[in-house]
């Protein structure tokens, strides 16, 4: 049945997507907040999403919850659309986005000091990997393969040509075992790797985040205690529908006599928080981040 579904869903994306080819960028970026605003919540429970909200803002109200929400499912409708136009991003970033913080990128690149860029699914998440790679920062991006089969070669296609050529598949259990080799490739280079951290996973260790334990990848704290990477947080937002500001933080302070994985995944969950808290409007709240 799921290959079924599988396959009316990406018939219907396919669909969605030669529309939106079909209008300038702006037009279907309004066009994807629509849809989804009003077709998001009988694909996701809002049950979940107010669960999660709840972590987040335990004192939150019914008003601020649903525009919260609406404001999601806004941002993830326009995301959506954007995939059609991530040649124009490509080619024209300095139309649509502002960097901030290239200093910090000049002194990797000078000093080639292996970094791990870490963030969330904020704005359009796509773009960050995308400007690292424009600034020749020698990146590979570490990705979920989707579960839907027809929809997964397109978006890796994607990805490969316009955001980041070098892309690793995430493990899954008993799956991607050629992720895992292209990672250490990547490691033993000494490549840059990006990487989201705010997915639900089943592995990894469980990790306080908004104050409830989460499981959290232990990949950028294994980079830095067995590889001698650092780590540095990357932000994204989404300003007057169509633009964005990319902040590329400090990188973060790490004892490594003293701190473990434990607490490196603190230190990173704490960051994520504090962008998630900023804008919670541009997070996707959908996933079962909390799971047991």
């Amino acid at each position: 049945m799921k290959i079924i579904k599988y396959f009316f869903e990406f018939i219907l994306i396919i669909i969605l997507f030669s529309i939106f080819k079909l209008l300038r960028r702006k037009i279907s970026s309004d066009f994807g907040c629509f849809i989804v605003t009003y077709i998001g919540c009988y694909f996701r429970s809002e049950k979940r999403i107010l669960a999660n909200l709840q972590k987040a803002f335990p004192k939150i109200n019914f008003e601020n919850q649903k525009k919260i929400t609406k404001e999601m499912w806004c941002n993830f409708g326009r995301t959506f659309s954007e995939y059609m136009y991530l040649k124009d991003f490509r080619k024209n970033s300095n139309n649509h986005i502002q960097v901030n913080g290239e200093e910090i990128l000049n002194i990797i690149k000078l000093t080639k000091k292996p970094t791990v860029f870490v963030s969330g699914h904020f704005a359009n998440f796509e773009l960050m990997a995308m400007e690292l790679d424009r600034r020749n920062v020698n990146i590979a991006a570490i990705y979920r393969p989707l579960n839907n089969i027809f929809l997964n070669p397109l978006m890796e296609y994607l990805r490969k040509k316009y955001i980041c050529k070098n892309q690793i598949p995430k493990k899954l259990p008993g799956k991607n075992k050629s992720g895992t080799r292209e990672l250490f490739k990547a490691i033993h280079k000494k490549t840059n790797i990006a990487v989201m951290v705010d997915q639900s996973i089943t592995q990894g260790m469980k990790i306080n985040f908004f104050d409830e334990l989460a499981y959290t990848t232990l990949i950028p704290s294994q980079l830095v205690l067995k590889y001698d990477y650092q780590i540095v947080p990357v932000s994204i937002q989404r300003v007057h529908k169509y633009n964005f500001i990319m902040d590329i933080l400090p990188p973060l302070i790490i004892d490594k006599k003293n701190d473990n994985e434990l607490i490196i995944g603190e230190k990173i969950n704490k960051q994520i928080e504090k962008m998630i808290l900023k804008n919670p409007g541009q997070w996707i709240w959908t996933h079962n981040r909390w799971k047991i």
